[in-house]
């Protein structure tokens, strides 16, 4: 099983988000249960392209959060580094 760990800026984006979309209190534990899914399958999530082409995505508890994460099949670890909103023009999946 991977082992998926989140960044600081991951951290930040989520913690961010929480206040500026009014997110429920239970988002964090939201966000963990979408998370486990990555430590049986972490290719899940579709490859992004372009300036972002090292990363993939999942949707998080919400179809309109994105969750960005890079897999390390060496260290079989998945790294999350960042949460987005997919409705915003300034979203990976917006180009």
């Amino acid at each position: 099983m991977a082992r998926v760990r989140l960044s600081a800026i991951a951290v930040e984006d989520l913690d961010r988000l929480i206040v500026t979309h009014s997110l429920p209190v239970d988002t964090r534990a939201r966000v963990k249960r979408s998370l486990r899914s990555l430590e049986r399958f972490p290719r899940l999530g579709r490859e992004l392209d372009g300036r972002w082409r090292d990363l993939r995505f999942i949707l998080g508890p919400w179809r309109w959060l994105l969750i960005l994460y890079a897999y390390d099949e060496r260290d079989d670890a998945v790294l999350v580094v960042g949460f987005h909103d997919a409705r915003s023009a300034t979203a990976v999946t917006s180009d």
